[in-house]
């Protein structure tokens, strides 16, 4: 790692400039997902890179770039800088710290004060997973961290509204694969997840959020049509933060909603305990595709993260405070033991928090959160239109500091 902060947590959102656009239309995921999880986006050349005091200033010539607070870019063609060989540590994974103009941007550096040359690019980093097999509008994708479980991800992207979605153990091509999960019992021809309520290229909201070993994907469906409509549902796919000792090989989950409509698929969200989390096998290794519920440990496990009585509503009459837990994997029907944990994702076990909290807000952590900052999305509670609002939507918080594991 060049940088002196971690950078295994990275964010992309709709909100970016230059962010890849969302619509439903075929293809339009696929295109998402090839620049968030392996290509990067937004390049640009800069025409200075200037250390100072702890500090690493990079400029370019014209248009805002993509990069936000806390996002994490790619530098690469530094080949000269003020102490000799040194200046190979200015390429890299680099954490936004400040956005001073559009045509700058600033991140932490250990480096000696001086100005780095070469032909320098920076864009936003992706998260490190290969896309071994396509076709049109149709691909697998697959960390390649030699630490993660290598479960593969098949997205079939030809609808318009909706993708088919399988995880697999093995895949020889595009159309060749087994271990799937969830299976054919548990639902023929894959989950879904959603892209938009209306099949034209009108742009939706999301945001994307992952490490080398896994990510999160939430969609606002009915964006495009009512931008007060923030509401959206959250999908994950990658490994768990599994808890048996020895390592668990299957420890990875796809999450997926049974409806094939867009503004219909709240079920199967990480934010809400319903069992469309579907892991390989059995933490033993034996058996096929099981399905887990993602259930809070402080809250109702019925309810939604930020539509949840358990403590009340947010904010809290006693202290004002907010209070949030992390959420497990087991297997349905309670009295399961957690088979691990969701990594980066916190619950509001409080209701009323979509009153308070929206989209792209960034929450600061306190206690045991302290010094990470955590991105707002409004999960639906029931179906996926409509003005966002605590009828109809919740909170829950993804943590862009980093490290989850």
């Amino acid at each position: 790692m060049t940088s002196p902060v971690d950078t295994s947590v990275k964010y992309f959102s709709s909100l970016m400039t230059g962010a890849p656009v969302l619509s439903g239309t075929a293809g339009a995921l696929v295109a998402l997902l090839d620049a968030c999880l392996k290509d990067g986006f937004d390049t640009k050349t800069l025409t200075s890179l200037v250390a100072l005091g702890g500090v690493m200033t990079a400029t370019w010539a014209s248009g805002a770039h993509s990069s936000q607070i806390d996002s994490v870019v790619l530098v690469a063609g530094v080949a000269g800088g003020p102490v000799g060989s040194a200046f190979a540590g200015a390429n890299g994974e680099q954490k936004i710290v400040s956005r001073p103009t559009n045509l700058t941007a600033t991140w932490a550096t250990a480096l000696p004060d001086g100005t780095y040359t070469g032909t320098i690019t920076m864009k936003m980093a992706p998260l490190g997973f290969a896309k071994p097999f396509s076709t049109t509008n149709v691909a697998a994708y697959q960390s390649t961290d030699p630490a993660s479980t290598k479960m593969i991800l098949r997205l079939d992207d030809t609808g318009a509204t909706t993708c088919r979605v399988v995880g697999c153990e093995v895949m020889s091509d595009i159309a060749t694969y087994s271990g799937i999960f969830p299976t054919t019992t548990q639902i023929s021809g894959g989950g879904y997840w959603g892209k938009s309520g209306t099949a034209n290229s009108v742009a939706q909201q999301w945001a994307l959020f992952g490490d080398s070993r896994g990510f999160f994907l939430h969609v606002c469906p009915s964006y495009g049509a009512n931008n007060a409509s923030v509401q959206g549902v959250t999908r994950y796919f990658g490994d768990i933060i599994a808890f048996r000792p020895g390592g668990d090989n299957y420890g990875a989950s796809l999450s997926y909603s049974q409806s094939s409509a867009s503004t219909s698929q709240q079920d199967g969200q990480p934010e809400l305990n319903s069992q469309q989390q579907a892991m390989p096998r059995a933490v033993s290794g034996l058996g096929t595709g099981q399905q887990h519920v993602c259930a809070p440990y402080t809250g109702a496990a019925g309810n939604t993260s930020g539509s949840d009585v358990t403590f009340g509503p947010f904010p809290s009459p006693i202290d004002g405070t907010l209070r949030l837990s992390k959420r497990f994997l087991a297997l349905p029907g309670g009295a399961s033991p957690p088979r691990g944990d969701m990594p980066g994702l916190y619950s509001a076990p409080h209701s009323l928090c979509a009153d308070s909290f929206k989209f792209n807000d960034r929450i600061v952590g306190t206690g045991i959160l302290s010094g990470r900052s955590l991105f707002v999305v409004n999960p639906a509670t029931t179906t996926v239109s409509g003005v966002t609002s605590s009828s109809n939507s919740g909170a829950s918080f993804l943590d862009i500091t980093g490290p989850w594991r």
